[in-house]
């Protein structure tokens, strides 16, 4: 690896043609005081998370409405206002396929584990991690972190990356580690990194309106928001079967909001989840017993899920449990000091 490499900001690049067709796609909410939208209801939009044209063609009337001040005209006009701007019509197969060359692939820090999943964890898609503990979720997601910020060609997005801790399992230590092994300054992977700690489910939701925001700021900039872990809290605030119902539908419209933003702002999305004992698998005699926490409001909304177990020694084995373009198979890896890296057994 370039020695060079170290000495420059890893987020620092000329912008590509790929940038440019971005930011015409994501306009900002400011462009809209030219359709007749006023300056007030523009900034009652961003408090709300709203901050790009996009974003309001992905919102239903329904939500706009909910906003303090709008009323059902006014959202009609900002509906008008964004369509617009911004055509959300059919387009040709072929087009679609040139809107997916946006798409750039993360590396895991593993080879094999790239493989599995196609070249990398991928942008504008939600990709889940499960496991019980041990399994390397949350090294996985710090590795993600370092290399996000790599240059394209050596499995990077040249991007910043956002970290919503829900466990309180995030290390700067570790970050420092990984990029040492990457050959970059710490400290300088560390400040292009933005950190919110959650401490309950409606706390993270609005870091995930936060972050939104800051996506829209420094639009083009971030590559990577990791939630460690979706679930936890959930778990926490919806005890029993009385208030599983409610914990569904909020968790459905946080993964809603997080695969559109993952769209809206072409970053990738890794979650990491948890598992548990599933009391029935006994009786229907699967093999393993445990099962991912969620149910079937994340197992819809995430693109792709992995399910991770411990190997024999240090190994680790990835399975590709879903994914809509890869088949499913196994990938063996194991833990370092420098985050996750091919198995040598």
């Amino acid at each position: 690896m370039s020695e060079s490499l170290s000495q420059v900001d890893p987020v620092q690049e000329s912008v590509s043609d790929t940038e440019v067709e971005e930011d015409c796609m994501n306009l900002d909410i400011e462009t809209l005081q030219d359709q007749g939208i006023n300056a007030a209801d523009i900034q009652r939009l961003k408090a709300a998370g709203i901050c790009t044209v996009k974003a309001v063609q992905m919102s239903t009337k329904r939500m706009l409405g909910r906003i303090k001040g709008f009323s059902e005209a006014k959202v009609d006009k900002l509906k008008e206002a964004a369509n617009k701007l911004l055509d959300s019509g059919f387009i040709t197969g072929l087009e679609y396929a040139v809107r997916r060359q946006r798409v750039v692939k993360l590396s895991t820090g593993a080879v094999e584990l790239d493989k599995l999943l196609g070249g990398g964890i991928q942008t504008m898609a939600i990709t889940e991690a499960f496991g019980e503990f041990r399994t390397g979720k949350t090294q996985i997601a710090h590795t993600l972190c370092v290399t996000c910020q790599l240059p394209v060609n050596m499995g990077g997005g040249h991007g910043k990356a956002a970290f919503i801790d829900t466990e309180g399992t995030f290390r700067p230590d570790r970050i420092k580690a990984i990029a040492e092994r990457y050959e970059l300054d710490p400290d300088l992977v560390l400040d292009n990194l933005i950190y919110a700690r959650a401490f309950n489910s409606e706390h993270q939701m609005e870091l995930i309106t936060l972050v939104a925001a800051k996506f829209a700021e420094e639009k083009g900039v971030y590559k990577l928001l990791v939630i460690d872990s979706i679930i936890s809290l959930f778990r926490t605030d919806y005890c029993g079967r009385g208030e599983l119902s409610e914990r569904q539908q909020k968790l459905n419209n946080m993964l809603s909001r997080l695969l559109k933003i993952s769209e809206e702002f072409n970053v990738a999305v890794f979650i990491t989840n948890q598992i548990c004992s599933d009391p029935g698998a006994g009786i229907s005699f699967v093999a393993d017993p445990k099962k991912p926490v969620g149910g079937h409001i994340l197992a819809h909304a995430s693109t792709t899920r992995l399910s991770l177990r411990k190997g024999r020694g240090e190994q680790r084995v990835a399975k590709m449990f879903d994914s809509p373009d890869m088949p499913e198979s196994e990938a063996v890896y194991a833990l370092s000091e420098g985050g996750v890296i091919d198995s040598k057994e």
